[in-house]
């Protein structure tokens, strides 16, 4: 095992911890090194379409950033929350249905081998692998069966750092806190604390970090100013209700944000665009002035549907769409579009659909996980600007949907958008339904739907390398794979 590793460790979820990881392998790959991110366990709805399977989407952006090929091995395990209590279990890239009924405790032991064997094999063949633990190593109820945060470091003799909020108050406690709970052993593998999100004068935190590293033998290595505008998606969920839009706003487009949202990463770019105000809603009073209404992917599709009839979305997203609002729905979004979910093998929930656009959705057992090449047909009123549009993206989806045959044969006909039953759209043009992930992140679509582009993603990991650059102390990134 040559590489080095690197491993960012965080007080809470939400401290910065994917954030800061992808800097470190953007900051790395920089200085001419062969560059792997790693993450042993990740619970996300966000993920992405790799060679073999899917990962988390933190990781797959980590490996862009590290100018590596995204693999499984890059993240041997996702847990994709169905429900409060229930995950989908992806073991190197694939549905587990062995694992996924088994207890949260009783997994640990029988994925270890498979997330130390894909450890040790991105360390045999990098000179860095840059490793993003989980939610807090202080979790003392779950140490036991640890198999991201503290059981990783050991393993690879990591290098650590442990980054913490500071915006939300509270910090030098959760530092403090989180190291008095580590075995003293693990301490030793600390190298340095992160504040994050810092507002104001950084010389008014003195006394503090010094008085932390007398205390604990940790020296506070970076204090990071609070940045909303870095343009890398949030790893877990919508923290940043901010918009970001620069100039006078001409569009605003409401993504309805459900329980089990999936892959809202892809939705980055919009925050990106000149003129454009992207607002997550949960309220029918969220829809009033949109622009577009956007159904994105669900997790649990029938699930989030009954969420979105109790909160009476379902009124309001018929009412834009009926005054010729644009209307889209992504993946699961499409499939609540339709006429009724039906699932006769249990994977997701039968449920009548919104009715908006003319189709059936057949849960099936096996999963689609591919990534495709697609063009746009000819379309028709508020989505005509996409018309023969190619466009790359991904594919993450139990269902399958098809026209309602009964609705077709009374004259009910939905259009075609894409072939293969990648896309429909109604017959006033203003609705349209794709399973195609990643249509934002695809420059030929923003242009033919805005007239220009967001920032390559090239630029986002460089201006993260900068801003580490800058603000950590002299020496210390270095430090850590010497």
């Amino acid at each position: 095992m040559t590489a080095k590793c690197v491993m960012v460790l965080g007080t809470t979820s939400g401290a910065g911890k994917s954030w800061l990881a992808t800097a470190l392998c953007r900051h790395y790959a920089r200085q001419g090194l062969r560059v792997a991110p790693f993450k042993a366990q990740n619970m996300s709805n966000n993920a992405r379409v790799v060679e073999g399977g899917e990962i988390g989407s933190a990781q797959y952006f980590q490996a862009l950033a590290a100018r590596a090929v995204p693999e499984v091995r890059m993240n041997p395990l996702l847990l994709k929350p169905e429900r409060d209590t229930h995950s989908q279990v992806v073991l190197l890239g694939q549905v587990s249905a062995e694992l996924t009924g088994l207890p949260w405790r009783g997994r640990s032991e029988r994925v270890w081998p498979q997330i130390a064997a894909s450890l040790d094999a991105l360390r045999a063949e990098n000179d860095v692998v840059v490793i993003e633990g989980a939610g807090s190593p202080a979790e003392i109820n779950l140490m036991a069966s640890d198999i991201v945060n503290l059981r990783v470091a050991r393993h690879a003799d990591a290098r650590c750092l442990l980054v913490t909020d500071i915006d939300r108050g509270g910090a030098f406690a959760h530092l403090y806190g989180t190291w008095a709970l580590m075995p003293e052993a693990d301490r030793a593998l600390l190298r340095g604390f992160v504040l994050n999100k810092f507002r104001g004068d950084a010389a008014l935190l003195a006394p503090a970090p010094q008085m932390l590293q007398d205390m604990t033998g940790v020296p506070t290595v970076a204090t990071l100013p609070m940045w909303w505008e870095h343009g890398l998606a949030e790893e877990d969920g919508v923290f940043d209700d901010r918009s970001t839009a620069t100039g006078e706003v001409t569009c605003t487009i409401a993504v309805i944000a459900y329980p089990r949202i999936s892959n809202l990463d892809e939705f980055q770019p919009l925050k990106n665009m000149p003129g454009v105000r992207l607002r997550w809603v949960r309220s029918p009073a969220e829809l009033s002035d949109a622009d577009w209404v956007v159904l994105p992917g669900s997790k649990h599709t029938s699930g989030d549907l009954a969420w979105l009839r109790a909160q009476g979305l379902d009124r309001a997203v018929a009412t834009h769409a009926a005054r010729g609002g644009r209307v889209l729905g992504v993946c699961g979004g499409l499939q609540m579009l339709g006429e009724a979910l039906i699932d006769p093998h249990g994977i997701d929930g039968n449920a009548p659909g919104l009715g908006l656009l003319p189709l059936v959705t057949l849960f099936a057992p096996d999963k689609t996980v591919r990534q495709r090449a697609a063009s746009f047909a000819t379309l028709a009123g508020a989505w005509a600007a996409l018309s023969n549009v190619g466009v790359h993206g991904y594919e993450i989806h139990h269902g399958q949907t098809a026209e309602h045959s009964a609705m077709a044969a009374a004259g009910d006909r939905v259009h075609a958008a894409m072939p293969d039953g990648l896309a429909w759209q109604n017959a006033t043009g203003n609705v349209l339904g794709v399973y195609l992930h990643g249509l934002f992140e695809d420059p030929a679509v923003l242009h033919a739907l805005f007239g220009a582009t967001a920032p390559t993603l090239d630029a986002v990991f460089d201006g993260l390398a900068d801003f580490i650059d800058a603000h950590f102390a002299p020496g210390v990134l270095s430090s850590l794979i010497n």
